[in-house]
């Protein structure tokens, strides 16, 4: 079963005061990246939440946000008065406008308020890490929706290059008849006595440089292993990464030795399927 890179994943909590909200993005990354946004007040403990994401979602470019909302009537925030001044002057050297202008660009900036408390609470930090569960778990769902369809279409493209290739299995001996007729007819126009058994020797040893044989059986194993990895209980996406790089070095073997046109039509068609894989294997985890 394979898995996508690409989900999404939010979860809010409404706790008396305030209402609490965890947004979780991501999409596809050669490692895990995780771009944390959260309020002042709660950096102590993003460490301990990018350990979650990390456990939970291993690979991607993962953007976390912790939105904070105050709904009740008390609070014990403070409008941090420097840090607005101080924003309000930068943004006047920016911009135009008035000092409400101003002052609602300001209050939008990271700092602005400032609280009383010392430590987050302990129920609250609690609702937090249950909120981060559930988005952790509705972004690994929309993970596995994606993977599903993800799978689909490499099986529908492994469908597309089994059959391509038992194509080219069943032309062969066409093209290497082909390729023999070409020469004997190269070396009749040239109009000079040969010796026999030589020119057959010669003839062998040139077909033999254009034989497929290894490159038929590797691509059939390598396309054989692809799908088993596919079918496996984990995501490997960068294995099949590795399979698919091999299956297009015995794709671009075969169509350099095939010197036959419509053999080489399809070794065309099997690098335009496998170049669709690559493409949607980049978003697998």
């Amino acid at each position: 079963m394979i898995q996508s890179m690409t989900g999404y994943g939010k979860h809010v909590v409404q706790l008396p005061s305030k209402k609490i909200t965890i947004e979780l993005k991501s999409l596809n990354s050669k490692s895990l990246d995780i771009n944390a946004r959260l309020p002042q007040f709660y950096r102590e403990k993003e460490l301990e939440l990018r350990k979650m994401i990390a456990g939970a979602l291993n690979r991607g470019k993962v953007d976390f946000n912790l939105y904070v909302e105050i709904t009740g009537e008390e609070t014990t925030a403070e409008v941090n008065k420097g840090v607005v001044k101080n924003y309000m002057e930068q943004l006047a050297d920016i911009v135009k406008g008035d000092d409400i202008k101003l002052m609602e660009m300001a209050l939008r900036m990271p700092d602005t308020l400032k609280t009383d408390k010392d430590d987050i609470d302990e129920e609250e930090y609690k609702a937090i890490i249950e909120a981060m569960d559930e988005a952790l778990s509705k972004i690994v769902e929309f993970r596995n929706e994606e993977g599903k369809v993800l799978e689909a279409d490499f099986v529908a493209r492994l469908k597309n290059l089994n059959e391509l290739l038992e194509a080219v299995k069943a032309m062969d001996p066409e093209r290497l008849g082909t390729v023999r007729e070409r020469l004997d007819k190269a070396v009749a126009d040239l109009k000079v006595e040969l010796d026999a058994n030589r020119f057959e020797q010669e003839l062998i040893y040139y077909l033999e440089k254009y034989d497929i044989t290894e490159e038929k059986v590797r691509l059939a194993n390598h396309l054989k292993y692809f799908e088993t990895t596919l079918n496996s209980d984990d995501s490997n996406g960068k294995k099949l990464g590795f399979i698919s790089q091999e299956i297009g070095r015995e794709i671009n073997t075969i169509g350099s030795k095939a010197n036959y046109a419509p053999m080489q039509q399809l070794v065309v068609q099997m690098k335009d399927e496998l170049e669709k894989i690559k493409e949607q294997m980049l978003n697998v985890l």
